[in-house]
């Protein structure tokens, strides 16, 4: 089942973020735009480079409202040591919140319940909790954080321009389709 245009279920988790253990829920997210960036394991090789490229961006997806919560079924006291203890990782400003319990990854279907660690994937949530964008890979295929952030900026155009949609390859500033009748068949 395609959790696309669903309301984020229900969560608390505990987070590492700006040295310190805090709590989340998904009250936090409310009127606010959010990416659920999830990977299998800390300590691990791919799940570094991808989130200290997200890390790299960070302060865009910032000054466009958006926050960012990583995600493992590792602990918050894991993702602390991994922060402490890599220079990649140790960079990172944002949210790495802990799912021990899995529920989190279960709720966005990314759990590998055989091995308890969830798959890679990537959640554009807008500011109502409504998931607009998802992408699943292969545990050995990295993703890429400029690509998401032309895809929130999407999104978030979309959001803002009703009767108006971002084509392939679309980027801030250029020209978007408004879906009608004339254009069957002129694209």
């Amino acid at each position: 089942m395609s959790v696309i245009n669903t309301q984020i279920k229900p969560f608390k988790a505990q987070a590492f973020k700006d040295g310190k253990f805090i709590e989340v829920t998904e009250a936090d997210l409310k009127g606010k735009w959010a990416v659920f960036f999830f990977y299998p394991a800390d300590f691990t090789f791919v799940c570094p480079t991808e989130l200290g490229d997200v890390a790299d961006h960070y302060e865009e997806f910032q000054k466009l409202g958006v926050e960012i919560y990583s995600v493992s079924t590792d602990t918050h006291f894991t993702h602390k040591a991994w922060h402490d203890s890599s220079e990649t990782i140790g960079k990172i400003k944002y949210t790495m919140l802990g799912d021990p319990t899995m529920q989190i990854s279960r709720n966005f279907e990314v759990l590998r319940e055989d091995q308890g660690l969830a798959n890679r994937g990537t959640f554009i949530v807008d500011a109502e909790g409504v998931i607009q964008a998802v992408e699943i890979t292969a545990e050995g295929i990295g993703r890429d954080a400029s690509d998401l952030l032309r895809k929130v900026k999407a999104a978030q155009y979309v959001a803002s321009h009703p009767g108006e949609v971002c084509p392939a390859k679309w980027k801030e500033g250029e020209a978007t389709l408004a879906p009608s009748l004339d254009l069957v068949g002129k694209i």
